[in-house]
């Protein structure tokens, strides 16, 4: 059963259940409100009726009433309403009106002799039609003489709640039904975006994700979902353009000192060699094996992430980790007749992952090494109040401002020159420690002046 047929159902089982209960709310009213004002009806007469009754001595006298007017009894014809009057002893003595040989129930007679008044609901033993009857005393200097009976028919209180319970029965279903259409109308409107989103999710595939739903804008549920679900696309498509990507540039990577080791090695058995050749040919594949080698374990830990693992992250003294770096590295910059400072203050602390951190300020030296031709490198360190930033800076090649935002990705070219002693991982790498511990890494750069790479990290 689908979404909207449910729904449907749903509205018009609520919609009979409510109607269902309003209109025994509406029929219970108006059976009371008709019969509370049939029984002040009847109320009024007695009144009137036992105001123009005379008695004397005990006796009642109706010698002149209203039984004796044919004006009254017309009225009272016209009403349906009986007059009855009867003695103490429950003997009749004048009726008027179309209930005249009813008999008078013991207990109306025996309240009214208590001066109480009744209300009763009877039915007529010839027709069954049901009427109402108001038993009254007649009272003298207050002794009860005689007993009054107003009765008048219920035909038209029953006919009018046979009317309402006629359209109340009939009308509830038409409603109920009429509610499910619409329900199922508005469902199937409001769940259009959602069959679009399932016949656009059936279209994907890992080899497309271009596919969009592209409806407008709206700010309920299903638009946020809808945009939501485009968002989330757009962010699948980003991602598996950047793996496809990586994957081709490592394959490139991969297949050059691959193509390199057979070219030395079919030159190398072409023909015999003297043992000088064949070492030069050792040495060129042990190179490329180590470039190989080297571009594999910065594969492999792109691939795992830098995250310090749970249980290695320490304490780190900052300061003496950066020192140690910059004099590991010093003898290559003094190689290449460049300065390399260290300017760190001590007692400068992180927790992390040592030997991430170690490869994350070697990559960055390292790098700065390769690409300044003369000048100096400089490592400073500064706490702030929420971080460290350790910055390197050099007197390099720098970089134009369109590669800046793409130095970090993966085996991302500047130009060809600059790639030559390096799998093109470095910065990515770093990039990526640094994210893994909280913090980043950010880049400023200006062609032919230089670039300061800065690490930021949660104190």
């Amino acid at each position: 059963m689908t979404l909207r047929l449910r729904f449907a159902l749903w509205v018009a089982a609520l919609l009979l259940v409510a109607l269902a209960a309003f209109g025994a709310f509406v029929y219970f009213s108006l059976a009371h409100g008709l019969t509370d004002a049939l029984d002040d009806s009847l109320r009024l007469s007695a009144a009137q009726a036992i105001a123009a009754i005379k008695t004397e001595n005990g006796q009642i006298d109706l010698s002149d009433s209203i039984f004796r007017s044919g004006s009254a009894a017309a009225e009272l014809h016209k009403r349906d309403v009986t007059l009855r009057v009867f003695s103490r002893s429950g003997q009749t003595l004048q009726t008027l009106g179309p209930y005249l040989d009813l008999p008078l129930a013991p207990s109306s007679l025996a309240k009214a002799l208590r001066q109480d008044t009744t209300f009763s609901t009877l039915t007529d033993a010839h027709d069954n039609d049901p009427f109402r009857s108001y038993t009254a005393p007649i009272v003298e200097n207050g002794q009860v003489v005689g007993v009054l009976q107003v009765l008048a028919s219920l035909d038209d209180v029953q006919e009018a709640l046979a009317r309402l319970r006629q359209a109340l029965l009939l009308g509830s279903p038409l409603l109920a039904l009429a509610a499910a259409f619409g329900g199922y109308f508005l469902a199937a409107r409001a769940l259009a975006p959602i069959d679009q989103i399932i016949r656009t999710a059936r279209r994907i595939s890992a080899d497309d994700l271009s596919r969009r739903l592209g409806l407008p804008a709206t700010n309920d549920e299903v638009g946020r979902l809808a945009a939501t679900f485009d968002e989330m696309l757009a962010r699948l498509d980003d991602a598996f353009r950047r793996e496809r990507q990586f994957t081709a540039d490592a394959s490139h990577e991969l297949r050059t000192p691959l193509a390199a080791m057979q070219a030395i090695l079919s030159v190398t058995r072409a023909q015999r060699r003297s043992p000088e050749d064949y070492e030069a040919a050792l040495t060129d594949l042990a190179d490329e094996t180590n470039r190989l080698r080297g571009l594999t374990e910065d594969l492999l830990r792109l691939a795992r992430g830098e995250t310090p693992p749970e249980g290695v992250s320490e304490e780190i003294d900052l300061s003496t980790l950066l020192d140690d770096v910059a004099d590991s590295l010093r003898p290559l910059a003094e190689a290449k007749g460049l300065a390399l400072i260290c300017d760190v203050p001590a007692g400068l602390t992180v927790t992390g992952d040592r030997d991430a951190l170690i490869r994350l300020f070697v990559n960055l030296l390292d790098n700065a090494v390769k690409y300044t031709a003369r000048g100096s490198i400089t490592v400073t360190a500064r706490a702030g109040a929420h971080d460290l930033r350790v910055t390197v800076a050099d007197t390099g090649i720098g970089m134009a401002a369109e590669h800046l935002s793409h130095v970090f990705d993966r085996f991302y070219r500047v130009d060809q020159g600059r790639t030559e002693h390096g799998t093109g991982l470095g910065l990515a790498i770093a990039r990526q420690i640094a994210q893994g511990h909280g913090g980043a890494l950010t880049v400023e750069s200006t062609l032919n002046m230089g670039s300061i790479f800065t690490v930021s990290l949660p104190t």
